[in-house]
C-alpha cells in the first residue's frame, strides 16, 4: 500500500474559527446598518411624526413594510414586494445587479410613505415587528439545522479519512508517458465534437448554447472547455502537431474577443459597480473572465511556444470603434493576481458581489501556467493566503468548500459544489490538499455507484439533474465533470463507471464520426470529451509542465486536411517525428506537410516500407500518405 505523506494523512479538523474574520467583520456591519435602519425607521412613530413619515420609517424595517402602516387594500402590496424584492435578489445573484434589492426595499418604503392617509394603522408596528422576529427565528433554525447536518458529516468524514484517502491512493494508476500516447477512435470522435465547432469561422458559434451571458450558460464557459479539451489533447497525444488543432485554439481564443463574449460587464460594471465610464473587462472583479481565460491562453503558448498572446495589447477587447480594452497575457494574469491582492477575502468576485470559489480556483490556475511560461512568481506572492481564506472564509462546518459567498454582505448563498469540482484544480497548485478532496468526494458518492443491466458498474445520480450548459434537466455534465476528475486522480474504476453512465442515460450518439450525447449540453459535450482523453495527472502536467522539450524544438506535423486526416498520436523526440494517423471519412491518399526538419537534410518515412525525401532549404516537406485505418509513420534523419 502507498504510503501516505503526514498532510493528506491528517483528518479533517474542524477549525477554531468556524466562520472567518472577514465574514464575521461583514456580518457585523449588516447588523450595525439594519440596527441603524430599524432605529431610524421606528422614530416617526415613537416621536408621532406624520403618517407619511411612519409609514416610510416601517417600510425600512422589511420591504414592503409601510404598506402595513397604510392600511387597507395596500396591505396586499405588502406580499407583492416581498416576492419583487426575492426576484431582485435572484437579479443580484444572477447578474450583479447590487442596486435591484436597494431600489425595491427604498423605493416601497417611498411609495408607502406617499401612500399614507391621515393616520397609520395602529397594528402596524407590531406586525412589521413580529414578521422581523418570525423571518429572523425561520433563518436562525435553519442555518443551525445546517450547521448539525455538517458536523454531523464532518464527524463522519473524521472517522473514515484515513481508510479512504488510502483506497484513493491504492486505486491509482500510474501516469502514462505522453510518448507513448494515442487517441482511440472514439477518442477521435469525441475529438471531432470540439473540433467542429472551434474550426468555424471566427464569429459562428453554430453549435453553441444560446441562452444568457450572466451564468454558467454563457458562451465563454463553453468556449473555455473546448479550448482546455483540445489544448489537453495536443499536449499529451499530439505534441508535435501543429496545423488544425492549434488554429482551431486560435479561433476559439479569438472568439472570446467578440463583444457577444464579453459584453455582459458592459452591464454588470453599470449596476453593479456603478461604473458606466471605464467597464474594463479585465479589470476590477471578473475572475469568471480572467481567470478562465488565463487557462485558455497559458495552454495554447505552453503547448506550441507561440508567444503571440504575450503582445501588448494583443487581446483587444473592442466595445465600439472610439473605445478598445487592449490586453494581452501579461495584462490578463496580472488583474488575476492584482484582484487576489486587493480583496479583503483574497477570494474575489465574479459578479460585482458574489465569490465563487471555484472560479477562484481556475484563477490560481491561470497563475501556475504563467509562472511556468514566463518565470514569474505570482503564485508564490498570494498562494499561502488564498489558502487560508479558503479555509477560513469558504469552507463550512464539513470541510467542505461552500460554493458562493457575497463579499459586500458575507452572506452564504445556496449554490451547488462539491469537493470533486475543486480537486482536479487545486492538484496543479496543492496536490496534497487536492488527493484529500478526492478521497472525500469519492467517499461521499459511492452510493450512486450500481451495477448496470450487465452487472458492470456505473454511475446513477438521483433525480432528473440540471446541467448548467442549458439549465435543461440531465446529468451529463455531472456525469463528465465526475469522469473528469477520477481520471485526474487516476481512478479508472469510478469514471468507467463515469462513461457507461454517460453512454446509457445521456443519448450517446455517433454523427458522421462524431460523437456527442444528444442529452447534454455543449458545455456539458465539451467536458465530456476532455473526460475521455483524460488519464491521470494529465490536467496538473498540462498546467506546470507542458509538452516535453523535444516536441517544443523537434518537427512537426505543421499541415493536415480536417477532417479527411485525423491525428491520433504526433510525437518527437527531437530529430525524429513519430505519427500515427487515421482517415476522417474514406480511405485514400492525403498530403500533410511537415516542418522544423533540418534544411535541405535526407530524411526517411516508415510505413512498412521506406520513403526517402529531402527537405526543402526553410525545413519543411510536403508529403503524400495512403490512410487506411490506423495508419502509424515514423520520420527519421537518414544515414549514409
Amino acid at each position: 500500500m502507498a504510503i501516505l505523506s503526514s498532510e493528506i494523512a491528517q483528518p479533517l479538523i474542524r477549525r477554531k474559527a468556524t466562520v472567518g474574520p472577514v465574514t464575521v467583520a461583514r456580518h457585523r456591519r449588516n447588523a450595525m446598518i439594519y440596527a441603524a435602519m430599524c432605529i431610524v425607521g421606528l422614530l416617526p412613530t415613537i416621536l408621532h411624526m406624520s403618517p407619511e413619515t411612519q409609514a416610510a420609517g416601517l417600510g425600512l424595517w422589511i420591504p414592503g413594510g409601510g404598506f402595513l402602516a397604510v392600511g387597507g387594500f395596500a396591505i396586499l402590496l405588502f406580499p407583492l414586494t416581498l416576492a419583487l424584492f426575492a426576484i431582485a435578489v435572484f437579479a443580484w445573484f444572477g447578474a450583479g445587479m447590487v442596486i435591484a434589492p436597494i431600489i425595491v426595499w427604498l423605493g416601497a418604503a417611498y411609495l408607502a410613505g406617499e401612500m399614507a392617509g391621515e393616520q397609520v394603522w395602529f397594528l402596524a408596528p407590531y406586525l412589521v415587528a413580529g414578521t422581523v422576529a418570525a423571518t429572523g427565528v425561520y433563518f436562525y433554525q435553519r442555518q443551525q439545522a445546517r450547521k448539525a447536518k455538517e458536523l454531523a458529516k464532518l464527524e463522519v468524514r473524521n472517522r473514515g479519512i484515513g481508510a479512504a484517502l488510502a483506497e484513493a491512493i491504492e486505486v491509482a494508476a500510474p501516469a502514462p508517458a505522453i510518448g507513448e500516447r494515442e487517441l482511440t477512435p472514439d477518442d477521435l470522435a469525441a475529438s471531432r465534437y470540439a473540433l467542429d465547432r472551434a474550426l468555424q469561422p471566427i464569429g459562428q458559434m453554430n453549435g453553441y448554447d444560446k441562452v444568457d451571458q450572466f451564468q454558467t450558460a454563457a458562451l465563454r464557459y463553453q468556449i473555455n472547455h473546448l479550448g482546455y479539451g483540445l489544448g489537453m489533447l495536443q499536449c499529451m497525444y499530439t505534441p508535435s502537431f501543429h496545423g488544425y488543432l492549434s488554429q482551431a485554439q486560435r479561433n476559439l481564443i479569438e472568439l472570446y474577443l467578440d463583444r457577444r463574449i464579453w459584453g455582459y460587464w458592459l452591464w454588470e460594471s453599470a449596476w453593479g459597480h456603478l461604473n458606466l465610464t471605464d467597464p474594463d473587462p479585465a479589470g476590477k472583479d471578473n475572475i469568471m473572465l480572467t481567470g478562465w481565460f488565463g487557462i485558455q491562453l497559458g495552454m495554447y503558448m505552453l503547448n506550441t511556444g507561440d508567444r503571440r498572446y504575450a503582445a501588448p495589447g494583443s487581446l483587444p477587447f473592442r466595445r465600439n470603434k472610439h473605445r478598445v480594452f487592449h490586453h494581452d497575457a501579461h495584462t490578463i494574469a496580472q488583474s488575476v493576481l492584482k484582484n487576489f491582492l486587493d480583496s479583503e477575502f483574497c477570494l474575489y468576485p465574479c459578479e460585482p458581489n458574489w465569490v465563487y470559489p471555484i472560479c477562484n480556483h481556475y484563477g490560481m490556475t491561470a497563475l501556475v501556467i504563467y509562472d511556468r511560461l514566463f518565470a514569474a512568481k505570482f503564485v508564490s506572492s498570494v498562494l499561502d493566503r488564498w489558502l487560508e481564506n479558503l479555509d477560513a472564509e469558504f469552507t463550512d462546518y464539513s470541510g467542505s468548500v461552500i460554493g458562493l459567498r457575497s463579499s459586500l454582505t458575507g452572506i452564504r448563498f445556496p449554490f451547488p459544489a462539491g469537493d470533486a469540482g475543486f480537486a482536479g484544480f487545486e492538484n496543479c497548485f496543492a496536490p496534497d490538499r487536492a488527493q484529500r478532496l478526492w478521497a472525500t468526494a469519492r467517499q461521499d458518492l459511492k452510493y450512486i455507484l450500481k451495477a448496470d443491466a450487465s452487472g458492470a458498474k456505473r454511475l446513477s445520480l438521483p433525480g432528473k439533474g440540471f446541467d448548467f450548459g442549458n439549465y435543461r434537466p440531465g446529468h451529463a455534465g455531472a456525469y463528465a465533470m465526475l469522469m473528469d476528475t477520477a481520471r485526474e486522480f487516476g481512478d479508472y474504476e469510478f469514471a468507467d463507471a463515469a462513461q457507461r453512465a454517460l453512454d446509457q442515460d445521456c443519448g450517446r450518439a455517433d454523427d458522421g464520426g462524431v460523437l456527442r450525447y444528444s442529452k447534454g449540453s455543449n458545455l456539458a459535450n465539451a467536458m465530456a470529451m476532455r473526460a475521455r482523453i483524460h488519464r491521470r495527472d494529465d490536467f496538473r502536467r498540462t498546467i506546470t509542465e507542458g509538452p516535453p522539450d523535444g516536441s517544443l524544438r523537434g518537427p512537426i506535423l505543421s499541415d493536415a486536411r480536417y477532417p479527411d486526416v485525423l491525428v491520433a498520436h504526433a510525437f518527437s523526440s527531437g530529430d525524429d517525428l513519430d505519427l500515427v494517423l487515421y482517415p476522417g471519412s474514406q480511405p485514400g491518399r492525403q498530403e500533410i506537410r511537415v516542418e522544423r526538419l533540418r534544411a535541405g537534410a535526407r530524411y526517411v518515412m516508415r510505413n512498412g516500407s521506406e520513403h526517402a525525401f529531402v527537405a526543402d532549404s526553410e525545413g519543411s516537406a510536403l508529403l503524400s500518405i495512403d490512410l487506411r485505418g490506423r495508419t502509424p509513420l515514423h520520420i527519421v534523419p537518414a544515414h549514409g
